[in-house]
């Protein structure tokens, strides 16, 4: 009879579990503040191309003074301490992409967000990479040549976007006007602790072109393996083009 109550007990914890899944987590360190992607602190020796309009351009646009590809291969950094949750060649508008998440403590509570840098001509970090604030993670691209070359920042609110927008709201309620964002939060307080982050918000397992590349120009795995480089395939319809469970991307 004991041995068939524990049983019972055991069979409705895993029936629990399975129904109710504990969210991924990893503990990243809390961040002390936000600088610039670019010439940081400050953004010296670029200016903004293109800014922040809700419904519209969700982002900034950060070229070198020189103008042109003048800026081409020139180093891009974290905005601030956190985890790489993406860092991979996602094709159409975006190209070579890394995405970081960050933890930070205002107003006595804990928030997170999300940083983009798209268009890069190298990835220099892995997913699963613990980031420091300033540390280089790629260098500024075009997409192969599609643009002049320059980089695409955003700071989202909302950690489920990943790498399709169609399916989120395009204004405030999920993203930050990222200069605004970096300019009211320089020094944060928290530096030295950490905190956990959900990990696996959206789905950046489906249909990625390749592997991205590592700091020597080597395709390498999401698992930070170098692995053989392949052809990239043709890109698909941009209806079709799925990277997440949330729905089709939409162009850039």
């Amino acid at each position: 009879m004991r041995r068939a109550v524990l049983s019972l007990i055991v069979i409705s914890l895993v029936v629990a579990a399975v129904a109710d899944p504990e969210p991924k987590t990893v503990r990243t360190r809390i961040a002390d503040g936000f600088d610039q992607p670019v010439g940081p602190p400050d953004a010296e020796g670029y200016y903004m191309s293109r800014g922040f309009r809700p419904n519209g351009h969700l982002g900034e646009d950060w070229n070198g003074i020189g103008g042109g590809n003048t800026d081409i291969g020139k180093p891009i950094y974290s905005t601030a301490h956190g985890l790489v949750v993406l860092a991979r060649d996602v094709r159409l508008g975006w190209g070579n992409v890394v995405i970081i998440r960050h933890v930070y403590l205002e107003g006595g509570q804990l928030k997170m967000v999300d940083s983009l840098y798209g268009h890069l001509d190298r990835i220099m970090v892995r997913e699963g990479q613990q980031i420091t604030r300033g540390q280089q993670i790629g260098t500024m691209g075009s997409n192969r040549g599609m643009y002049l070359a320059h980089l695409h920042f955003e700071i989202r609110k909302n950690i489920a976007i990943g790498m399709n927008r169609s399916q989120f709201k395009r204004d405030y309620s999920n993203y930050y006007s990222p200069t605004d964002f970096i300019r009211t939060r320089r020094k944060l307080p928290g530096g030295g602790r950490s905190a956990p982050v959900p990990i696996d918000t959206y789905d950046k397992t489906r249909e990625f072109s390749q592997p991205t590349d590592d700091s020597r120009g080597r395709a390498v795995s999401t698992l930070g393996r170098a692995v053989a480089p392949k052809a990239s395939p043709t890109p698909s319809p941009r209806k079709t083009f799925r990277v997440e469970r949330f729905g089709t991307m939409d162009a850039f």
